[in-house]
């Protein structure tokens, strides 16, 4: 036997693949690369987020001041009410829930004369009148009653959100212009739930049209298209 062999460790020949282990973890990071990773997973989160600051910037700041609106534009903005609407089959549902889409509204008692008809009419032209981006606007009507909604209308409705809303709230939310009645107007409320918008009497279709194509047009990162019924 060799020399070397001779001297070698005999916990060494007894385990001739045994390694030495050296110890893997890395070193900490530094504080500069902390600061590093933050400001990388920053700018990550402002790159997603920028459409959808772009166009709120757009509609609530940075509106072309020599842009005229058709309609009135109500300042200050009136938030969804917290009350419960009653359905037409009895069910209810929370006003602020209607949010995350734009609403056309109209307001009138369940016996509908002939400006509810007209307005409903309105509404539901305007609506359809959006093409493709029709999902994005809900079509509502508020009745400050519970009294059945007549049969003539029901074929007309089928697309309608249809709520019984108790009088006081209607009158401490929307207003009308001044020597108006509450249901001589649409109005318009924004997908944060706010009354934003109130068209004239004796409407003009094609510049409220052209009002409600402006509004999706500045809100399309922050709105929410179709709504469950």
């Amino acid at each position: 036997m060799s020399k070397n062999n001779q001297n070698a460790d005999p916990t060494e020949q007894d385990q001739p693949l045994a390694m030495t282990v050296f110890d893997m973890t890395p070193p900490p990071a530094t504080e500069r690369q902390i600061r590093m990773g933050r400001l990388k997973m920053i700018l990550v989160l402002l790159v997603c987020a920028a459409p959808v600051i772009a166009s709120y910037l757009t509609y609530y700041v940075f509106r072309p001041e020599g842009r005229r609106n058709y309609g009135e534009l109500i300042d200050p903005q009136r938030p969804l009410p917290t009350a419960t609407a009653t359905r037409p089959d009895g069910t209810t549902i929370d006003l602020p829930t209607l949010k995350d889409q734009w609403l056309l509204i109209s307001v009138s008692g369940s016996e509908c004369g002939p400006t509810c008809e007209q307005n409903l009419y309105l509404q539901r032209q305007l609506r359809e009148s959006m093409g493709r981006e029709k999902m994005r606007v809900e079509w509502v009507w508020l009745r400050p009653d519970a009294l059945p909604v007549p049969e003539r209308l029901a074929p007309a409705l089928t697309e309608a959100t249809v709520l019984s809303v108790a009088p006081e709230v209607l009158n401490n939310w929307l207003a009308p212009a001044d020597g108006q009645v509450l249901d001589a107007h649409l109005y318009v409320v924004d997908p944060l739930g706010n009354w934003m918008m109130r068209f004239p009497t004796n409407l003009d279709a094609k510049k409220a049209r052209k009002d409600l194509e402006h509004l999706l047009k500045a809100s399309a990162s922050w709105d929410r298209e179709g709504r469950e019924r």
